[in-house]
């Protein structure tokens, strides 16, 4: 389908995941800036009232630089909302969006009846996580503007159905907008998610190893040193299945081919002194295409021209 006019000054379909503890205004700004969404997760804005102060900044420097730069396209930035019982800055958070009039909330776990009416009440867009056609259809009961499908190999809380499959099952009942998580690091794998069905990608790891990411470099390094099976799938450190880098739950004492299971959906961050993302790191199989640390414009650009010259090749074939 036609993107939505809100994300009408893109350089390339994609969105920017917000990744949790890492995500910040310097990145988000960089992101939109080069032409993809950035997004962070409120949560990360500690103490709370920091997120009013992180929203009038990228507000305003993107402003700027749309002022400055006309010909460049200057993206449109997120903000994620965690729709569960244990945020209790959630209606907080969702005020501030209203205030701000963030142009798109990305929404996680539990269906965001109450977020949808907030941020449409200002004509706001809202793409909530997915990772099930159950899931998906409640999503869009609430009224969602976009499905994110959360696939096999995505960094973070992923799920386990191949996107060749899910997205096959939420296009029999749904045309809207979707977008596509799971392993993506390069252009080429944006024009394989348009050609299966999608309309935009969702990238995150790849951005961790980004010199504007706030990670530790020991945790960009790691990045650039393993493979797609060096990703551990487990619910262990936070109560909801993710992926996570090997290397990083040897450090913390675990056995990673030996982990336990969580208690299902506890939402916590497991019976550890090691807490989840700050010290079990989040990371998808992705990692088999980051060769090396660079700028936000750098990783973007190169994606870019990888974009142009996959579209190349598939036109050759017609």
């Amino acid at each position: 389908m036609p993107l939505p006019s809100a994300l009408s000054q893109l350089s390339i379909p994609v969105i920017g995941a917000p990744l949790f503890i890492i995500a910040q205004p310097d990145l988000v700004i960089a992101q939109c800036k080069a032409g993809i969404v950035g997004a962070f997760p409120a949560l990360n804005a500690r103490p709370v009232e920091i997120l009013d102060e992180w929203l009038t900044r990228i507000k305003s420097e993107l402003a700027q630089a749309a002022k400055d730069h006309p010909e460049r396209p200057i993206a449109p930035f997120a903000v994620n909302q965690i729709v569960h019982s244990s945020n209790d800055r959630l209606q907080h958070d969702v005020d501030l969006c209203v205030k701000h009039q963030v142009p798109i909330v990305i929404t996680s776990l539990r269906p965001p009846g109450e977020v949808v009416e907030a941020v449409h009440s200002y004509g706001g867009l809202v793409f909530h996580d997915v990772i099930s056609v159950r899931h998906a259809q409640k999503a869009i009961e609430m009224g969602v503007d976009g499905l994110i499908l959360v696939c096999a190999g995505a960094g973070g809380h992923a799920g386990l159905m191949s996107p060749f499959a899910l997205i096959a099952e939420v296009r029999k009942f749904w045309d809207g907008l979707l977008i596509l998580s799971g392993a993506m690091s390069k252009g080429e794998h944006v024009v394989a998610a348009l050609a299966m069905g999608a309309d935009m990608a969702y990238m995150g790891t790849r951005f961790i190893a980004s010199k504007e990411a706030i990670a530790s470099p020991e945790y960009k390094q790691s990045l650039v040193d393993s493979s797609a099976s060096d990703i551990i799938y487990s619910n262990l450190f936070t109560g909801v299945h993710g992926n996570y880098l090997r290397s990083s739950i040897l450090q913390a004492g675990f056995d990673p081919d030996n982990l336990p299971q969580a208690e299902k959906n506890t939402m916590n961050f497991g019976n550890t002194s090691s807490k989840a993302w700050r010290d079990i790191w989040g990371a998808g199989q992705s990692v088999s295409g980051i060769e090396s640390v660079d700028s936000v414009k750098e990783i973007v650009d190169r994606m870019v021209r990888e974009f142009q010259q996959a579209q190349s090749r598939l036109t050759a074939y017609n």
